[in-house]
């Protein structure tokens, strides 16, 4: 007797009950999968782009949108803060590395990030070819710009202001591409790194030139009231001692958008920020203290849709239960029948244990299926959103006992379809049966 060629023919005997139950059980494990591995992912991907930052110093505001701007670049940024003033600040001996980084302008929505050569060192990046920045206005690509915008080495390309993708206010001066980054999975990805200089120059310059204009229709006004030989004497006295006080100003005012911090020690990231908070115009924020509230709120959603994975697997099992049940109970004469020629109770018991986890089985498959293609189009949305490639990140531990607990529910469900069989009187079925 072959007990798994019957398990198949009462499998489809009653199609639609085997199809209420894949489709059911295979919808919670699609969910339940899904679901922890994407949370998993995106907190990896999170927590890996932080790389070696552990303290924010940037402009007052929220500190969770500090954060998320000058560290995950996925925000706009709080304000701009003095770099003098950021540097008394960061001379502090538990500081074992602070990197500035100034933006405010993008490429084709990649972010164009101005700092010094402690940056990449930040994320571990390392160079796939070309070279480092040696002057204002070149800059390296991070892999996924590359990647999406078919630059190359020794192209040029204007940068817009803002940090979306418009062709209203783009700058006139070109950037070259110098270098590009090799894949890190992590933020600078994402970015066009340069100099703090270009930054500056792109910015300066458009101030310059929208001021010219202004100087432009002030004269011809005034043409018009005082004579050509005041005029130009007054004019150059003014305009040496304006390029004078601007060329001070320049160098002492420099601005930056965030300065980001390595500490020592634990001391450092115990006492600095709050002394920072309480006795500076300027805010620190820990992003890992910002990511885990973050979470705490994202969290809630991840429960939400668990939970409602785990009431439809509750209905897929009452489903498997009911069906087995049911076949059990109409084939009692088959089984009586079979039990008299020579059939023991636990071949009887193998038929309908089988069949439970053969539909197990085909659920678990289309769920891991399922649960892929999930993923598959939530990488790409995010990716869409964000300009950045997610690194799928397998919570083995949290899948493997979500696996248990499935098969402990159906093989509850199937040990309550087989109590029949159990207590099963064979004569009396035999007698009964016309």
């Amino acid at each position: 007797m072959n007990i798994w060629k019957i398990s198949l023919s009462n499998i489809f005997h009653k199609p639609l009950y085997a199809l209420l139950s894949v489709l059911s059980l295979s919808i919670s494990i699609g969910l339940l999968l899904g679901i922890q591995q994407l949370d998993a992912s995106i907190k990896y991907q999170f927590e890996n782009s932080l790389g070696d930052v552990d303290m924010v110093l940037g402009a007052k505001g929220s500190p969770l949108q500090l954060v998320l701007a000058s560290v995950l670049h996925m925000d706009d940024p709080t304000g701009n803060i003095s770099l003098a003033e950021a540097e008394k600040i960061t001379k502090n001996p538990l500081i074992k590395k602070a990197v500035p980084i100034s933006y405010g302008d993008n490429y084709q929505g990649y972010r164009i990030l101005g700092s010094n050569d402690e940056f990449a060192g930040l994320y571990e990046a390392e160079l796939a070819e070309g070279r480092k920045p040696s002057k204002s206005m070149e800059v390296i690509l991070g892999s996924t710009v590359a990647e999406e915008t078919d630059l190359k080495i020794g192209d040029t390309f204007m940068s817009s202001h803002g940090l979306t993708e418009n062709t209203v206010e783009v700058h006139n001066h070109p950037l070259t591409v110098v270098g590009i980054y090799k894949p890190t999975y992590k933020v600078i990805d994402k970015l066009i790194v340069t100099q703090l200089e270009s930054i500056w120059d792109v910015h300066e310059h458009g101030e310059e030139h929208h001021e010219e204009g202004e100087h432009q229709v002030g004269d011809e006004h005034h043409d018009e009231v005082e004579p050509q030989e005041e005029q130009n004497e007054e004019a150059h006295a003014g305009t040496a001692s304006h390029q004078e006080e601007e060329h001070h100003h320049k160098e002492s005012d420099k601005e930056i958008t965030a300065m980001l911090v390595s500490f020592r020690n634990a001391m450092g990231m115990l006492t600095m920020p709050r002394r920072i908070n309480k006795e500076t115009n300027m805010q620190a924020a820990l992003p890992n203290y910002e990511l885990e509230r973050l979470f705490n709120f994202t969290g809630v959603g991840v429960r939400v849709v668990s939970w409602i994975a785990y009431i439809i697997l509750a209905i897929s099992c009452v489903i498997i239960f009911i069906s087995l049940f049911k076949m059990v109970r109409e084939r009692a004469f088959d089984l009586a029948l079979m039990r008299t020629y020579g059939a023991s109770n636990f071949q009887l018991v193998c038929i309908v244990a089988y069949e439970g986890f053969l539909l197990v089985i085909i659920s678990l498959l289309a769920g891991a299926l399922l649960s892929q293609v999930g993923l598959h189009f939530a990488f790409s949305a995010f990716k869409s959103g964000y300009n950045q490639d997610i690194l799928l990140k397998l919570p083995y531990t949290q899948m493997v006992k979500t696996v248990i607990l499935i098969l402990v529910m159906v093989g509850i469900a199937i040990l309550l379809a087989i109590l029949p069989i159990l207590k099963m009187n064979v004569s009396k079925i035999l007698s009964n049966e016309k």
